[in-house]
């Protein structure tokens, strides 16, 4: 077999083998971790499967298969890469209406404080009531 395909196999696997330890210890969610499962998968079946390899390479009109592998990796890759744009575009835009509506309740707070302030100054001032002696009628 040749050392390009060991290879390939070899980080197919410790690719697998760590974003599982990854979703494991809790460091990437489950949600995110599926499309670097589905890609080390991919790799390794391709990698390991060489019929399938040369086939698809003769099919691309690719004279070396294992240059097949490195070019279906770095296009999963920038499929990634694009997924996780989207998502962080998306959370960036969430997080932005959030600050926004955290400003909006700040402000309205502040301003429920600063109307509030005038009343308890005018409670303060005013006289105490008499106490009586014994409880307090019903």
């Amino acid at each position: 077999m040749e050392r390009s395909i060991i290879l390939a196999v070899g980080a197919s696997v410790a690719a697998l083998v760590f974003v599982l330890e990854l979703v494991r210890r809790r460091k990437l969610r489950e949600e995110y971790s599926l499309l670097w499962l589905l890609t080390a998968l991919a790799m390794l079946l391709i990698s390991a499967w060489r019929d399938l390899l040369h086939g698809m390479a003769a099919l691309l009109g690719i004279a070396y298969p294992p240059n097949l592998l490195f070019l279906l990796a770095a296009l999963f890759s920038l499929f990634i890469l694009l997924y996780f744009s989207t998502v962080i575009t998306r959370l960036t835009q969430e997080n932005k209406e959030i600050a926004q509506e955290v400003a909006l309740l700040r402000h309205e707070l502040e301003r429920l404080r600063v109307d509030q302030q005038p009343r308890q100054q005018q409670h303060h001032h005013q006289p105490a009531a008499v106490e009586q002696d014994g409880p307090p009628a019903p």
